[in-house]
């Protein structure tokens, strides 16, 4: 299957730096970029065989190429997050990274449960100062 590399939104358009395989789960990417709506400072791009949602240059939420997501929060957060959804802490070559999970395709079947990971990706975001 042969996707979009997106970098960028303009308007209503979408600026588009080539053409690659699409390793994450299309259906949920858009249901990101529809829940990220007229977020200001949003663009996409491609890594890691997934699809990153940035804000301001900061990794929010990524439709992952493992499936589901991974998503950015706040440190503090993570351990009462992990305990109380079916999030779990995302890994880089076997260790674990502070401040990201990762929650399955399972546990984000309604928008309302997506939209709220989404919102803390984007909050968490927020919070960082922009790149670039």
């Amino acid at each position: 299957m042969v996707g979009r590399t997106i970098v960028g939104l303009v308007g209503d358009g979408v600026l588009v730096a080539g053409c690659g395989a699409v390793a994450y789960d299309d259906d949920l990417a858009d249901r990101i970029r529809e829940l990220l709506g007229l977020e200001a400072g949003v663009t996409e791009t491609r890594m890691f065989g997934g699809l990153a949602f940035t804000i301001n240059g900061h990794i929010a939420v990524t439709a992952s190429g493992q499936g589901g997501i991974m998503v950015r929060v706040d440190p503090e957060r993570s351990d009462s997050l992990v305990a109380s959804t079916g999030a779990r802490v995302a890994e880089m070559r076997g260790r674990p990274m502070r401040g990201w999970l990762r929650v399955d395709a399972p546990d984000l079947g309604t928008d309302a449960q997506l939209g709220e990971w989404v919102r803390l990706g984007v909050t968490r975001a927020r919070t960082l100062p922009a790149k670039g």
